[in-house]
């Protein structure tokens, strides 16, 4: 009987294992960087979303890299061939999205991540989301705090350039940021961002969305049409670990792990600032 890594000991203070997966998720960005979007053999699945082989040669990277250091720990990714595992009510799994903005490394845009996250009694607890293009990396642990890393894609965590400690900010009485789907903007999504007449849209592809938030740059990032719970959970470790809050547009709660759903989630905002979920949640309702 395989054994189960001891989550306990992947918030302790001196545990090397948030340096170990940043690693493991810079490698998945070379990945994807030695892959030419011209020559990365698009295909479209069933769902209609594209898929290409730089999103099979990131995911074969994490995968193996977190069955070794996460062994027992069921592994949800988008892009798994093999059947979703069995995942118990409550107990913890991680959520991989290996090429998050597929269609933006398509096109030929910057915007595309990594995300990893780490889902414990059903919300995420841990995320690391990286831009390979811009040499990015953010990580965040709920309750500890949340920080921005410059290593080149495929750089050890060891080779950091440099890493900030990054924080939501209040929501400003006047100019408020908005970040928006460059693909997925929806008729629920303009009726949200009609509340705020006056608020700089800033379009974006990707997870990078959430990043923004994360570091005070983007007040709110609106999503109300239906996506996956791998497309929103590393982000929303990082948020929360910031100090911001992900909720549903109502303000309640997301709830990870709905594999009968297809882990689908029906919508959400990233508020940077927590006390403005009653006042915005008023306006939507």
């Amino acid at each position: 009987m395989k054994m189960q890594f001891d989550l306990d000991l992947f918030f302790a203070p001196s545990n090397r294992l948030v340096d170990e997966i940043t690693t493991l998720v810079s490698r998945a960005a070379a990945a994807i960087m030695a892959i030419s979007p011209s020559g990365a053999a698009e295909r479209i699945k069933p769902d209609l979303s594209p898929v290409t082989a730089a999103d099979e040669a990131a995911q074969s990277v994490i995968l193996e890299g977190l069955s070794r250091l996460l062994p027992g720990i069921p592994i949800v990714s988008e892009e798994a061939s093999e059947p979703t595992p069995i995942l118990e009510p409550g107990a913890p799994f991680v959520l991989v999205d290996p090429l998050d903005g597929t269609r933006e490394f398509v096109a030929g845009r910057d915007e595309f991540t990594v995300n990893v996250a780490l889902v414990r009694q059903g919300a995420p607890v841990f995320g690391c989301i990286a831009a390979p293009v811009f040499g990015l990396i953010w990580r965040g642990i709920v309750g500890q705090g949340a920080e921005r890393l410059d290593l080149p894609a495929g750089a050890n965590v060891s080779a950091c350039r440099s890493k900030t400690s990054i924080r939501t900010r209040k929501l400003p009485e006047r100019g408020v940021v908005v970040a928006v789907s460059r693909s997925h903007l929806d008729p629920r999504t303009e009726h949200f961002l009609a509340q705020f007449p006056q608020a700089e849209r800033i379009a974006c592809g990707s997870s990078l969305k959430f990043c923004r938030v994360a570091e005070g740059n983007v007040d709110l990032y609106p999503r109300l049409a239906p996506t996956h719970e791998w497309d929103v959970a590393a982000g929303h470790a990082i948020v929360a670990a910031a100090g911001g809050l992900v909720a549903c547009a109502s303000g309640e709660p997301l709830s990870y792990g709905q594999s009968t759903n297809d882990f689908r989630i029906s919508g959400f905002v990233a508020f940077g600032d927590p006390t403005a979920v009653d006042r915005i949640s008023q306006l939507t309702s």
